[in-house]
């Protein structure tokens, strides 16, 4: 068994990892840079918000749900269009970012939303009555107080992302998923598939104990 993992085909795993950890890191980013704005806005405009605008709120919140109830797979084709201009190709780990943020950001937002619930609306109110701004109350109030709900949040879209990337690779995408698919099931190589899911399932765990342990952390503190 283990005499078909030629050089050859262990240089694609590397390959593929990298892949990955890119597509993972790259639309984790991004999608935090528009979901947790996203986020703090839906909070802000809600009832009782410093910025209460229900209608507008209820439209975001609308656009965010449809967003996140389309499965991925479904998402991953029907914005081909969007791919292609932004990445030029509709194949490939650039490529796959696009749909994956796309798919990161609502997800990130009603994360962030709900942390910021969690926040005591008597701090909120205790900075109003100082007179501060909307923009300290967002970042000398909010944010701080809710930032290891909110890095708990980021951790779980990491690794919902990492199956996400397995699913682009299915369709050209690149990654760990993408050597599955043509390795362990086109080419009737179990040993290859599972290799690539223990690797994942690595890839996941080490995600998860530095979210965990980055919120502890912040807990503390």
């Amino acid at each position: 068994m283990l005499d078909r993992f030629t050089p050859a085909l262990l240089e694609l795993f590397v390959t593929s990892g990298w892949e990955t950890l890119v597509m993972v890191g790259a639309s984790g980013f991004l999608g935090a840079l528009v979901g947790i704005p996203l986020g703090v806005y839906l909070r802000l405009s809600d009832r009782g918000g410093v910025l209460e605008n229900r209608a507008a709120n209820r439209l975001l919140g609308g656009l965010v749900n449809a967003v996140r109830s389309t499965p991925f797979i479904i998402l991953l084709v029907a914005i081909i269009p969007f791919t292609r201009l932004l990445a030029g190709s509709s194949i490939g780990t650039a490529a796959a970012v696009v749909p994956l943020t796309v798919a990161a950001a609502p997800f990130i937002a009603r994360l962030v939303e709900a942390s910021l619930r969690e926040v005591d609306h008597g701090l909120v109110e205790a900075a109003l009555a100082m007179g501060a701004s909307t923009r300290q109350i967002v970042f000398r109030v909010l944010l701080p107080e809710a930032l290891p709900g909110i890095v708990g949040g980021l951790t779980i879209t990491l690794v919902s992302l990492t199956g996400y990337s397995a699913m682009a690779g299915a369709i050209g995408g690149g990654g760990l998923g993408d050597l599955g698919i043509r390795y362990g099931y086109q080419r009737f190589l179990p040993e290859v598939m599972l290799a690539v899911v223990l690797v994942l399932v690595l890839f996941v765990q080490a995600v998860q104990s530095a979210g965990d342990w980055a919120v502890r952390r912040l807990s503390h503190k």
